[in-house]
């Protein structure tokens, strides 16, 4: 897939970053580049149209799920593409009016996402998004918020998975990752 390809080499590479023997992989440069964000956007939605969609019975995605805060970036516009509501997911503290939280564990400890209550709707269909995969724990934490609302994630979409974590297991639905690094 050439649109793959072309976005892959567009990746910023950073050795070293944010600690000593890890490669940081930068997407903000596609994002530089208005048509390399057209490529971006445009694939993942028709991964989800024919994919995603045409393995859910009911063929609709009520909601896009964006973590904080690469998924901010994908979110709303997969959202829009879809006809669907951007629902955030942010840290613990930082978000108005009720919400419900989830501790999970990451890398270097632990920490509590927070969803709006009312922003997920019982029996909806929603999707979640966010740029990178790597131990899954912040992924398995939307997941958990999306559940505790009543909600069915039909898959959790990256723009980049690390295949040497191969913690995708622990997620509740589908995996798509659009590139898979061994960085």
């Amino acid at each position: 897939m050439a649109d793959v390809q072309k976005l892959r080499e567009k990746l910023g590479i950073h050795p070293d970053f944010p600690k000593k023997g890890i490669n940081f992989l930068d997407i903000f440069p596609i994002f530089r580049d208005p048509i390399l964000t057209e490529l971006l956007i445009s694939h993942l939605v028709t991964h989800i149209v024919t994919v995603t969609l045409a393995n859910s019975p009911e063929k609709k995605i009520d909601a896009v799920v964006g973590l904080d805060a690469r998924g901010f970036l994908l979110g709303p516009l997969l959202a829009l593409r879809l006809g669907a509501g951007f629902v955030p997911v942010r840290k613990k503290g930082k978000l108005p009016g009720e919400t419900v939280q989830v501790m999970y564990s990451k890398e270097y400890g632990t920490d509590e996402f927070a969803m709006q209550a009312d922003f997920i709707a019982p029996g909806s269909n929603v999707i979640i998004v966010d740029d990178l995969i790597a131990t899954g724990g912040s992924a398995q934490a939307a997941g958990e918020l999306v559940k505790k609302l009543g909600g069915n994630t039909l898959e959790y979409i990256f723009i980049i998975g690390l295949n040497f974590l191969k913690d995708r297991w622990k997620l509740d639905a589908p995996v798509y990752c659009m590139i898979e690094s061994d960085e």
